[in-house]
């Protein structure tokens, strides 16, 4: 069965919604594969690429993501190791599935304070060009008692949460709810939005999903 995302009316914020794992829910996912190093040039690469194509200069990319001007000229020149939040800051700037920026890799992890993501799976879906979505599967870890806020994501953009361990508290910001092992977490992330792991080191499986553009 095919589940649709959808935008709700302007003024209106979507509701996260929780839902029982079965009947649809995401699959289980056990042990991933072993984690492996980001290539740090190809990061740079794609960095460079992406702000190109956007016809942003060095200084616009650095202001819109609020890195530093000196951090990224090293991240495009593969000489500086990205962290979890400087990652997701540049793809929210950049407008891009976080999966690019790690070069598509499967197994490729990040790591932020007591938190992880470890890249599964990638693929672009849809039945016809003016509809196909960006597809990202991603192992996501927090330690207990660790918090995560994410900046707002591009239009479009849907997140998909299935907890496989631990209570789980996440969403947009100020509309967060929570959801324990076996149940789903979905919210549409043009805004920013939180992850805490309420009780236990939190695993789970993450899902984005973003209109091909």
């Amino acid at each position: 069965m095919t589940s649709r995302a959808t935008t709700p009316p302007p003024g209106r914020a979507p509701k996260t919604r929780v839902a029982p794992a079965s009947g649809g829910a995401l699959p289980q996912i056990g042990t991933p594969a072993a984690a492996v190093r980001p290539d740090l040039a190809a990061i740079g690469e794609g960095i460079r690429s992406l702000r190109a194509e956007r016809a942003m200069s060095l200084r616009a990319l650095a202001e819109a993501s609020g890195v530093g001007v000196a951090s990224l000229s090293q991240l495009e020149n593969g000489q500086r190791n990205p962290t979890l939040a400087t990652l997701y800051a540049l793809a929210g700037a950049l407008r891009a599935p976080l999966a690019l920026l790690l070069d598509a890799q499967a197994g490729s992890s990040v790591e932020g304070p007591g938190v992880s993501v470890r890249l599964l799976d990638t693929d672009v879906i849809g039945v016809d060009s003016s509809a196909q979505v960006t597809v990202e599967v991603y192992r996501l870890h927090l330690d207990s008692g660790a918090s995560r806020r994410s900046p707002a994501h591009g239009p479009g953009v849907v997140e998909h949460v299935q907890v496989l361990a631990g209570l789980l508290r996440a969403g947009r910001e100020g509309a967060e709810r929570e959801a324990s092992a076996g149940q789903n977490l979905e919210w549409v992330s043009d805004c920013p939005h939180t992850y805490r792991a309420v009780r236990g080191p939190v695993e789970a499986v993450l899902v984005i999903t973003s209109p091909l553009v």
